[in-house]
């Protein structure tokens, strides 16, 4: 049937597969899955509806099948993905309604406006390189970016700096990272407002290397990301490394600890798909690494006091003690156990936060008071 509209992946970051359009009691129906592109967890989606034709439904409902096989998914109140019509602003959509099938499926949709020409749809706010750019260029020359390697793709693999550092400098260092789990946007969001406190800050600043987009091929992909085939690239910090991407960041790293008094490495994800309580961190665990989950506990009050009370979980310093399917470390693990450096993992919801429908803007005020707490911790002690 022609319904007037068609769906296309191919565009930044294109995710969805699955996809039927159809008509529907007078309304043009999207329907779609999240891919898993080859990975055992699926989450991340991301698509263009493009209409055709003049005419045909003036509404549209997009349709999600299987969002109980999302990591985290299956509370279609929670969902609140992102559109953005003719290359406009991005907006939420209203919460998601459940539809039960009569063999115990069910489907979420949400109903909206159809587009003159192409309406864009994604789980969270997309971020990739065009954000890193344009970050870099409102720096006024404050963000540095260059390679540091290539991804397992052969993909440029960037890390923004606010200095070079000398050696045997006692400038406090930080050591930033994001997107190892290639569809967790909401970090992205929330390191993007760290970066951008440095910047309006610059006078206190900490010497700070950042690698924002990790798994730049799984970004460009449009993967998820999370436990994807071959290696997770946050559980191939072994010695040696299983990702290429890992190789290059622990080169980096060993760059940047001679050209600072290293002090904190962050490492930024998105949780399960319906989570809302809050940003939380995770804190090594407790039975292998007493002492560092001691001083962990220390690192997690600061940053919780910084995102107290808008954006902080009530269960916000969390062990981590969850199933693995990789036996090799974290990042965070192993700024602990190699370079005996403080480090923490921070989760970002993709949509609420204690009741708040999260916009770009929120998860930049939240990384601007983590930035601001950072800075105080390591220049005053």
């Amino acid at each position: 049937m022609n319904t007037g509209f068609r769906v296309s992946t191919d565009i930044p970051f294109g995710n969805a597969c699955g996809i039927m359009v159809r008509e529907n009691a007078g309304l043009t129906e999207v329907v779609f899955t999240p891919d898993p592109h080859g990975g055992p967890e699926c989450l991340w989606f991301c698509f263009r509806v493009i209409r055709e034709v003049d005419g045909g439904s003036d509404r549209i409902r997009l349709v999600l099948r299987h969002g109980g096989n999302m990591l985290g998914g299956g509370k279609a109140e929670n969902m609140r993905p992102v559109i953005r019509y003719e290359d406009g602003a991005w907006e939420r959509l209203g919460p998601g309604e459940k539809h039960l099938m009569p063999d115990g499926r069910s489907l979420v949709t949400w109903t909206m406006k159809a587009p003159a020409t192409g309406m864009d749809v994604a789980y969270c706010y997309p971020y990739g390189p065009a954000d890193i750019a344009a970050l870099v260029r409102d720096s006024s020359g404050y963000w540095h970016s260059g390679s540091i390697g290539v991804s397992q793709g052969g993909r440029p693999l960037a890390r923004l700096s606010n200095d070079p550092g000398g050696e045997g400098s006692e400038r406090p260092g930080l050591y930033l990272v994001s997107r190892q789990h290639s569809g967790e946007t909401p970090g992205s969001w929330m390191l993007d407002g760290f970066l951008r406190h440095a910047m309006a800050h610059k006078e206190i600043s900490p010497l700070i290397w950042a690698v924002p987009l990790a798994n730049i091929d799984g970004v460009e992909a449009g993967d998820y990301g999370k436990d994807n085939f071959p290696y997770d690239l946050n559980r191939a910090w072994g010695e040696p490394p299983m990702r290429h991407e890992v190789l290059a960041i622990m080169n980096d790293i060993q760059r940047w600890k001679k050209r600072c008094a290293p002090s904190l490495a962050l490492d930024f994800h998105a949780p399960g798909a319906c989570e809302t309580e809050g940003i939380y961190v995770y804190l090594p665990n407790p039975k292998v690494s007493p002492l560092e989950h001691s001083e962990a506990h220390r690192w997690a009050a600061v940053v919780q006091c910084a995102l107290a009370p808008e954006y902080d979980s009530a269960d916000f310093a969390r062990d981590a003690t969850y199933p693995e399917r990789w036996e090799t470390p974290t990042f965070t693990k192993y700024c602990w156990d190699r370079l005996v450096l403080p480090a923490l993992t921070l989760e970002v919801p993709y949509a609420i936060t204690k009741g708040r429908v999260m916009t770009m803007n929120d998860y930049r005020d939240a990384g601007e008071r983590l930035a601001a707490a950072v800075f105080r911790k390591v220049t005053e002690g």
